[in-house]
């Protein structure tokens, strides 16, 4: 399985890098959570645009990145917009969706995006053509905040990323009970020495599924999701106690 090389991070070697979602509805708010970051340890973080207010406002999405671009200097820069069926927290049209990534593209200030994977085969392959001709990365999606698929459909999902040349596969689903879990470890497990020739990243969420963000080392999945106040998905951790679990983890296999 390849690695991916973003920046300074490689992703697919070593522990699980850390990535830290930043939430503000404002510019105010996104500055606020910015200063918060300070000497915590991260390796991505992941600007979630759906919350802010003004994301359909041109000269506010530029202000907005522009700022968190020149206070994160070179830290890797995740920019995602969460649809409203997958959790997110504004409802947006394909239309719109494909050409707000187009306009974060062009502004040359993100190393990656988020991608989901059914947002339709159509508007997928045009964001992603597009990304990689502007050297942006694309990590692609799939989020179930009710259920845990099965194994085969986790496994399917995550090689039809892979079909459609995403660089880094992403699947985080809602279990209902320990099983649920077990099926989310074995199909990360699976996937990566029978199928994957990419970073892949998987999550069961909830305190469930707390197990699934702390080892990502064990099973294969490349990334977990940490908190610096809020999270932005159930189960999260605080990103220093999860640095100190990942390490220990880390050192012990």
């Amino acid at each position: 399985m390849k690695t991916v090389q973003i920046g300074k991070v490689n992703f697919g070697e070593g522990k699980p890098k850390i990535c830290i979602p930043i939430m503000g509805s404002t510019f105010v708010e996104l500055e606020k959570e910015i200063e918060a970051l300070k000497e915590l340890p991260f390796d991505m973080i992941e600007w979630r645009m759906d919350f802010f207010k003004d994301i359909f406002n041109s000269n506010k999405k530029r202000e907005a990145v522009n700022m968190i671009r020149k206070r994160l200097n070179d830290t890797v820069l995740l920019a995602t917009f969460r649809t409203s069926k997958e959790g997110g927290q504004t409802y947006i049209c394909k239309e719109d969706y494909v050409l707000l990534y187009k306009e974060i593209i062009d502004l040359k200030l993100v190393d990656i995006i988020d991608v989901e994977l059914f947002t339709g085969e159509k508007e997928v392959k045009e964001i992603l053509d597009y990304a990689h001709k502007h050297n942006v990365y694309v990590i692609m999606s799939n989020h179930d905040f009710k259920k845990t698929l099965t194994y085969e459909q986790i496994i399917d999902r995550l090689c039809s990323m892979q079909e459609y040349d995403a660089d880094i596969c992403k699947i985080a689903l809602m279990p209902q009970n320990k099983e649920d879990v077990l099926t989310l470890l074995k199909a990360t497990k699976d996937m990566t020495e029978k199928y994957a020739d990419r970073p892949i990243v998987s999550m069961s969420m909830s305190k469930k599924g707390l197990i699934t963000r702390i080892a990502g080392e064990v099973f294969g999945s490349c990334l977990t999701f940490g908190s610096a106040s809020k999270a932005s998905a159930p189960g999260q951790i605080n990103a220093r106690e999860l640095d100190t679990i990942l390490e220990i983890i880390h050192h012990s296999i």
